[in-house]
C-alpha cells in the first residue's frame, strides 16, 4: 500500500531522518516510537509532503508521489491528522464534514468546490457528511461552531474530515495529545473501527505504550532519525536496543553489572 525508500531529509549539517525503508501493508496498523526529537513527525511530514526530501522516495499503491503537494497527495489517498487539530472553527460541524466530502467528490460537470454547484449535488455530498457524523458520535452536534466543541469532540470531528476524504492510508500523529483521562477512550476506539476495514493501513505515531501494545500490529522505532528497530509488538518492546533507547530501561543494570 505505501512504502518509503531510503527516505531522507537533512537540515543543514543535521540529517533529521536518515535513509528510512519501510512498507506498510493493507489491514495493517503500524505504531512508530521512539523518543523525542527521534524523527517520528517529521518522517510523518516526509510521507504526507510537509516537508521536502533530500533523498529517497515515498510511494502509494506504485505510484511515485515525489514531487506531489499535500493536498495532491491527500487526493492520491493519504489521509493526515495532526498534533495540532485542524478545523474551521466557525463554521458548524456538519459543514466541516461536508467541505471535505465535496473536496474530495467531482460532481458530473467537475465542479468540486464550484459555489455555483446545483443544489441536488450539495444535498448527496450533506447526506454523506451525516453519515459520517453519525459515525463518530456528532450528529447531535451538527449545527455547533467547531469552536465550541470540547477538545475531545473536535479530535472526533478532525476523524470525521479524515473519513470524508476516504483515504487509503490513514496517518495519525499523537491523536490523544492534550486529551483528558475520559476523553481519550473515545478516539481510540474510532481507530479501532477504521483498523477492522482490511482495504485501509493506518500508521499512528504515539508515546504512550499502552495504547500502542493495544492497537498496534507492528512497531516501529525510530532513533537520531534512523529505524533501529521493525517488527511485532511483543518481539520489538523486549528488545535491549528498543528498552534502552526508548523505554529508559537496562542503563542501570548495566551500570550495576
Amino acid at each position: 500500500m505505501l512504502e518509503t525508500q531510503g527516505l531522507t531529509i537533512r537540515f543543514g549539517g543535521h540529517v533529521a531522518v536518515s535513509a528510512v525503508s519501510c512498507a506498510f501493508a493493507p489491514g495493517q496498523l503500524a505504531a512508530i516510537v521512539g523518543p523525542n526529537g527521534a524523527g517520528k513527525t517529521t518522517y510523518f511530514n516526509l510521507i504526507s509532503g510537509q516537508l521536502k526530501a533530500t533523498s529517497g522516495s515515498v510511494r502509494l499503491n506504485g505510484r511515485d508521489l515525489g514531487g506531489l503537494a499535500p493536498s495532491q497527495r491527500a487526493r492520491a489517498g493519504l489521509g493526515r491528522a495532526f498534533q495540532l487539530t485542524n478545523l474551521f472553527p466557525s463554521l458548524p460541524v456538519l459543514e466541516n464534514v461536508r467541505l471535505a466530502v465535496q473536496a474530495m467528490r467531482e460532481g458530473p460537470h467537475r465542479r468540486g468546490l464550484n459555489l455555483w454547484s446545483v443544489w441536488s449535488d450539495h444535498r448527496a455530498l450533506t447526506e454523506r457528511a451525516g453519515e459520517i457524523l453519525h459515525s463518530v458520535a456528532l450528529w447531535e452536534r451538527r449545527d455547533a461552531p467547531a469552536a465550541s466543541l470540547p477538545h475531545g469532540d473536535q479530535r472526533k470531528l478532525e476523524v470525521a474530515l479524515l473519513m470524508a476524504l476516504e483515504p487509503s492510508v490513514y496517518m495519525f500523529d499523537e491523536p490523544t495529545a492534550g486529551m483528558s483521562h475520559d476523553e481519550a477512550p473515545v478516539i481510540l476506539n474510532l481507530i479501532r473501527e477504521l483498523k477492522k476495514d482490511k482495504s485501509k493501513t493506518i500508521l499512528l505515531v504515539e508515546h504512550k505504550m499502552d495504547v500502542v501494545r493495544e492497537l498496534a500490529d507492528r512497531i516501529i522505532v525510530l532513533t537520531n532519525g534512523q529505524l533501529v528497530a521493525d517488527g511485532e509488538p511483543a518481539e520489538v518492546i523486549a528488545s535491549p536496543v528498543v528498552q534502552q533507547a526508548y523505554l529508559g530501561v537496562g542503563q542501570d543494570e548495566e551500570a550495576a553489572a
